[in-house]
């Protein structure tokens, strides 16, 4: 047995890709051209990710993943909420046509989670789902239990990590947000009775970028800040000190056996001066050495299940939160990687195996015409083109900045362009544009060209990023 033991283990060190615990990511849709989901399951395939979460449950999307063992989380948006916490004929109608009807078709597709919402207890959507969101929940589980699938399929909310807290005093002394802890402790204690696991979406990043004084390696695994002391234990990163309050937030709810999964975490790469490729390297690199080791947290050691934020980049998320929301991707746009990584988390970095076969619209461009020489008069037409395009990548301390002021109206004209499928009257701008074959690309700037996708998806991916930006501008005014 103990010779076993030591040829199992030299055999899962030399090929440690196939030996790690199931790493999950998230793959959104909020693009202008999202890429086909033939892509997106041999992807995954091929860098032997194991699992994926969906923000929706279109059936045609996840009918791909029919027969290829890679477990799929549906997910129900926040707009569903209302309805299926009122009408439970529409949650059992649910449940057969996007989750029964999966499970057997084409080779069955592995569906274990059940996403009810996501975030609705954000503080910016003051309270909105708060009365809709665990009636939806136990009408979920519920249905689920009646379709004979609850052993095996549960229902559970993708909450933010700022529905607790610990303020200065360390993870010990983490509790549930005063103004929602009945709630939350009533979805606990359910998740709890239904052997459902609490999901948390934490995101290092943003406590960096919504506080400048925050300790930068505090956000990475090196151990090099500061770091939180806690009675006996020293928090050398935010990821263990966040668990570990969702730990004592969930016992003092009356909930300590809940499961954790991290639903989101991860690192954008444009958008922001900390957020850049370099940054998004460390931040992976860091966080897959930890998973691969089993290492856990000091009040949980062992393997913790993540799923990372996420695949693609989408050109259509809505900016409210910062530009670097279009920016989370690991890959870009049309699948290709950003930078070096190892999933396995055994640190032999090297570029990720990309999207296969993906095709791409003509290569040409729209840019401003030579002749144009009062740049002055262009701002009317780069803000339009910005307006309905996507110029985050222009913003301070993003890849475009050093653009010249030519080639940042160029870059604006050119994105229109693109996410309007290259049609002729997206590259006119009163006369001042033209298209062309020359690329404006540089070693740091990507002027894209866009790519063609199913075009169902197509579809769905332009409602979905209109509908968030309708969401958007119902939380805000």
């Amino acid at each position: 047995m103990a010779r076993a033991m030591v040829l199992i283990w030299a055999w899962c060190t030399l090929f440690a890709t196939t030996c790690v615990n199931g790493l999950g990511v998230n793959w959104g849709t909020q693009a202008s051209s999202p890429l086909d989901p033939k892509y997106v399951v041999q992807m995954l395939k091929d860098n032997k990710i194991k699992k994926v979460k969906l923000f929706d449950s279109d059936h045609w999307t996840v009918n791909h993943f029919a027969g290829t063992g890679i477990e799929v989380m549906l997910s129900i948006p926040n707009l569903n909420l209302k309805k299926f916490s009122d009408d439970y004929d529409a949650v059992q109608d649910y449940v057969k046509e996007n989750v029964s009807d999966h499970l057997h078709d084409h080779g069955g597709v592995i569906i274990k989670y059940i996403a009810v919402g996501n975030e609705p207890f954000l503080k910016a959507y003051k309270g909105q789902f708060e009365k809709t969101i665990f009636p939806a929940l136990k009408n979920v589980q519920k249905a689920l239990n009646e379709a004979g699938l609850g052993h095996k399929i549960k229902a559970t909310i993708p909450q933010n990590a700022d529905v607790y807290n610990s303020g200065t005093a360390g993870p010990s002394a983490g509790n549930f947000r005063a103004d929602i802890r009945d709630l939350m402790v009533k979805i606990s204690r359910f998740l709890d009775q239904n052997k459902a696991p609490f999901m948390v979406n934490i995101y290092p990043f943003l406590s960096l970028y919504e506080n400048e004084n925050f300790p930068v390696e505090f956000a990475f695994f090196e151990g090099g800040g500061k770091g939180v002391q806690d009675g006996n234990i020293q928090y050398t990163n935010m990821l263990d000190a966040n668990l570990d309050t969702l730990t004592y937030s969930l016992k003092k709810a009356g909930a300590p056996n809940v499961k954790i999964i991290v639903g989101e975490i991860g690192w954008p790469t444009d958008g922001h001066k900390q957020a850049n490729a370099n940054m998004a390297q460390k931040f992976y690199s860091g966080l897959l050495k930890k998973l691969a080791s089993n290492q856990g947290t000091p009040l949980h050691p062992g393997y913790i299940e993540v799923y990372l934020f996420s695949l693609t980049d989408e050109n259509m998320k809505s900016v409210a939160p910062g530009h670097f929301e279009r920016h989370w991707g690991i890959f870009r746009y049309d699948g290709q990687p950003k930078y070096p990584l190892d999933f396995s988390g055994q640190g032999n970095e090297q570029m990720p195996v990309g999207a296969k076969h993906v095709k791409y619209m003509t290569r040409q461009w729209c840019a401003l015409k030579d002749d144009v020489k009062n740049l002055k008069m262009m701002k009317g037409n780069m803000d339009y083109a910005c307006s309905l395009g996507d110029c985050t990548s222009l913003s301070k301390g993003s890849t475009c900045e050093d653009l010249s002021e030519r080639n940042k109206v160029s870059y604006a004209f050119n994105m229109y362009f693109q996410m309007n499928e290259q049609s002729v009257e997206a590259c006119d701008f009163d006369g001042a544009a033209k298209i062309t074959k020359h690329n404006f690309s540089d070693d740091e700037c990507l002027f894209p060209v866009q790519i063609m996708s199913g075009a169902r998806k197509g579809v769905a991916g332009i409602l979905s990023g209109v509908v968030g930006f309708m969401i958007m501008l119902m939380v805000l005014f």
